[in-house]
């Protein structure tokens, strides 16, 4: 588990001091698949590199299963580090080497034996879909299989928690996609505890289990995703669902209009017509839309 308590950062910039973050506090549970979701500027990637241990804060204390990581130094910080994988938007492969080589190097790096080590290599370039390009270079791939090769490099050494920070910018809708599915597959299969910094919130709806949305450096919202969204007016909620128009001579028909979130199929078919013979009173829609939120219609 992860858990931030009152994180704040700041950075000196042109002699002025810029806060980055501002009495953050969040919780991670483990093997869950965590988002922060804000605009730019709104301090995702600090967050996310305050976490990594890549960065130290001012004030505040990021634990790691109840590991004050603030106390760590030399060795034993580089151990913790070593449960911590990272996923930049800007991968950084060796263009010389090959896919395969490139996922294999943090091993070497560990000293993993030749037999073990090619045995890693190949469930990962499995897991994220790119067997067939093992002997590629980067040079030869998409920007998003690129994405989907750093993933597989970030999960070699088998992380507790894998981070990615904004790992769609820049790649086309469908390669987005791919590495969104790979992230869920690092989490369902492997047990990774994955969280993902993004300012989109399609990210969210298609991925997250819960949610920590920044502005200005402070999170104004959290909490699991499916539960925020059960109230209409939560900025999360607002993100995530459809919009909604109705004319207003459609409203002055009924005594009174509501918004109404329901979530799971079960839901739809049978809440409306039990509130309506409950309460005695009719019900009629007026306007709607459908989306979903991870597996759940909502």
């Amino acid at each position: 588990m992860i858990t931030v308590e009152n994180l704040s950062k700041s950075f000196a910039t042109n002699g002025n001091s810029v806060v980055a973050l501002r009495d953050v506090s969040v919780d991670v549970q483990a093997g869950s698949l965590f988002g922060v979701v804000g605009p730019a500027g709104s301090g995702k990637s600090v967050l996310a590199r305050c976490i990594a241990l890549q960065e130290r804060p001012d004030r505040g204390v990021v634990r790691l299963d109840g590991l004050n990581t603030g106390t760590l130094d030399g060795r034993r910080l580089r151990e913790i580090r070593r449960q911590l994988g990272v996923v930049s938007s800007k991968p950084e492969l060796i263009a010389e080497r090959t896919i395969a080589g490139n996922i294999a190097s943090p091993l070497e790096q560990l000293g993993v034996d030749g037999p073990q080590r090619r045995s890693r290599v190949g469930s990962l370039l499995d897991l994220v879909g790119l067997t067939p390009r093992a002997a590629q270079r980067p040079g030869e791939l998409t920007a998003g299989q690129l994405r989907r090769v750093a993933v597989a490099k970030a999960l070699a050494a088998a992380p507790a928690v894998l981070l990615a920070d904004d790992p769609t910018a820049g790649i086309d809708p469908e390669e987005a996609g791919s590495v969104l599915t790979v992230l869920d597959r690092a989490r369902s299969e492997l047990g990774t505890t994955v969280v993902v910094t993004t300012p989109d919130a399609g990210v969210v709806r298609r991925l997250c289990d819960d949610v920590a949305v920044l502005e200005d450096g402070t999170v104004v919202e959290r909490g699991s995703v499916l539960d925020l969204i059960s109230n209409p007016g939560s900025r999360t909620a607002q993100a995530l669902l459809p919009s909604i128009e109705t004319p207003r001579s459609q409203n002055g028909r009924y005594d009174r209009a509501v918004d109404v979130v329901l979530v799971g199929f079960a839901s739809v078919g049978a809440l409306l017509p039990e509130a309506a013979g409950r309460f005695d009173v009719e019900f009629a829609t007026i306007g709607g839309g459908l989306t979903r939120i991870g597996d759940t219609p909502v």
